[in-house]
């Protein structure tokens, strides 16, 4: 059948090549967006929401054509990234299986971008080649990162009823376990050490994402946090040269907008181009 014909537009404040799935969400969009115009699902927009989700089913089909997105971009992906970027929430991924947790806290975090170029194939090849070298000590630092990662989501799991104080305790003290053993494992870097030096000078934890080697680290946020600290955190770390961002793990996934409910500088840079 005739397809139609269309002009795609595409906007991010997401930088590329930080290890934040750029690439993902770029896919997502793509895939949901031709789904749409190709009438394989339908727009769930109705008047008067300002931004509606797809159905299960139709998730699925947008999942599936994003990862292909994914292939042509990396070759081999794990397929986490688009299924964070479709569903949203946060999601566990363990020998190759991808679950989502049910109601995850949307957790508020600083997103800092050390603009320190690295390569992830050249990493995971130097942790391929450490693990070879010293398998005795390289393989419990893995089995003692994926118990941190359990941990983890059993706090998650406790936070969706009702998060509390000591919650947030744990997960500083996971955070900097996993940033420790990340550096044994050699996919730490000076800059990423300074980022979490000049957080823990503010009583915040901070770890990389993504990588490593430079790119991006993520800083938890306590409830309790009063904003002038977030402020003069941020401006600690943008004359450190680095890119801030305050943001929130545990957000919705590919959604609709109204174009009334874009804020401000979404709409200016959308006006623009």
């Amino acid at each position: 059948r005739a397809l139609p014909s269309l002009d795609i537009t595409v906007w991010s404040q997401l930088p590329t090549g930080a290890g934040l799935g750029s690439s993902a969400a770029y896919s997502v969009c793509m895939a949901t967006a031709l789904l749409t115009a190709c009438e394989e699902i339908p727009n769930p927009r109705k008047d008067g929401e300002s931004a509606s989700r797809w159905t299960g089913e139709d998730l699925e089909l947008i999942n599936k054509w994003a990862f292909q997105g994914e292939r042509m971009i990396h070759g081999n992906p794990s397929g986490v990234d688009n299924a964070v970027s479709t569903w949203g929430g946060v999601v566990r991924f363990q020998q190759g299986k991808i679950s989502s947790l049910k109601r995850p806290p949307a957790l508020r975090i600083l997103l800092t971008n050390t603009k320190v170029p690295r390569s992830t194939k050249a990493l995971v090849a130097s942790v391929q080649s450490r693990l070879l070298k010293f398998p005795e000590i390289v393989s419990p630092l893995l089995t003692s990162i994926n118990a941190i990662s359990l941990e983890c989501e059993r706090m998650l799991g406790e936070m969706e009823a009702a998060p509390a104080p000591e919650h947030y305790l744990v997960l500083e003290e996971l955070i900097d376990m996993n940033q420790h053993h990340l550096n044994a494992l050699g996919v730490g870097h000076a800059s990423l050490d300074q980022l979490c030096q000049v957080t823990m000078a503010h009583g915040l934890h901070s770890k990389l994402t993504g990588a490593g080697g430079g790119g991006c680290g993520i800083t938890l946020l306590r409830p309790d946090l009063e904003q002038p600290e977030v402020e003069a955190t941020k401006q600690a770390l943008t004359d450190c040269g680095f890119d801030c961002w305050e943001t929130s793990i545990g957000a919705p996934g590919i959604s609709v907008h109204s174009a009334a409910s874009l804020d401000a500088p979404v709409r200016q840079a959308l006006d623009g181009l």
